[in-house]
């Protein structure tokens, strides 16, 4: 179960919910438990979501209001991703900005790796043209991105739509695993912190690796929403009732305000969450 509250640099948020309509719903339930901030103010947010066959980012700066309600996409979404991070002087807000996206993947790093520089040349020599080609701007989180898709490539699995949650988690296990190991061989002595995000749209994968706290739970369905008005006194006839008690949404955060219903993830251990919305832990890695 989960021990403590982690505030850091970066913050990540990620759901998957089974009626994309009521995305905004779930999100305004998480009112009081999940942060959108750390520690120095981010100065990058990010938010990815799905409309149909698109992939839709938006990325801005903290300068505007963050709130749960405002990361709601204007479309109904059955996925989303939000990151907001600290971005060196210098590094540009379109290429830098997390979640990072290739067709219809969304990805996020919280976390880093103390002296990153020595490994990336190494890293990007593993990578095929095209994938070498996409990392365009200066962080960790693109190229490990980079290297997650290496590996979906090598089992012929990047696009493929029944891609199963566990393989998906298991490839997102043995990203952090190889970064970790290629930070060894590079003398890095300090162990790196690689809690990563991935989403299809279909399904969601996470992993935590080292120290920094990564933590889930299932919102399961109530026939109450603020929003819409439902209330235990709404007539059973009314088409919203059912939605809201048939919804059932996971959430991956990093960052919480209180940690009661939610579920710690042990340092090497995965999430695996498909579109039956059932969660999976997995260990090993």
């Amino acid at each position: 179960m989960a021990k403590g509250v982690y505030s850091s640099m970066s913050v990540i948020l990620a759901a998957l919910t089974s009626d994309p309509n009521l995305l905004r719903c779930e999100l305004h339930r998480l009112q009081g438990q999940v942060l959108l901030q750390g520690e120095p103010r981010a100065n990058a947010v990010g938010v990815g979501a799905y409309a149909q066959e698109e992939v839709l980012l938006r990325r801005f700066s903290s300068s505007e209001a963050l709130s749960l309600d405002s990361l709601v996409p204007p479309h109904e979404s059955e996925a989303l991703l939000f990151h907001a991070g600290q971005l060196p002087v210098g590094l540009s807000l379109e290429e830098n900005t997390q979640p990072f996206r290739s067709r219809r993947w969304l990805f996020a790093l919280h976390g880093g790796v103390q002296g990153f520089e020595l490994l990336r040349a190494p890293l990007l020599a593993s990578l095929p043209d095209h994938l070498r080609r996409q990392v365009r701007g200066g962080t960790e989180g693109e190229l490990l991105f980079a290297v997650f898709l290496r590996r979906l490539r090598d089992l012929g699995r990047t696009e493929d739509p029944r891609l199963e949650a566990e393989v998906a988690g298991r490839v997102l296990a043995d990203t952090a695993r190889e970064v970790a190991q290629a930070a060894a061989q590079a003398g890095v002595t300090r162990t790196p912190t690689l809690n990563l995000v991935a989403t299809n749209g279909i399904l969601l994968a996470a992993t935590r690796y080292g120290e920094h706290p990564l933590y889930c739970t299932r919102l399961e369905g109530a026939a109450e929403c603020e929003l819409c008005e439902v209330t235990p006194s709404t007539p059973d006839t009314q088409p919203a009732v059912g939605a809201h008690r048939r919804r059932r949404t996971v959430v991956v955060a990093s960052a919480l305000k209180r940690t009661t219903g939610w579920v710690e993830l042990a340092h090497g251990h995965t999430l695996a969450v498909g579109p039956d919305l059932q969660m999976h832990e997995l260990s090993g890695t």
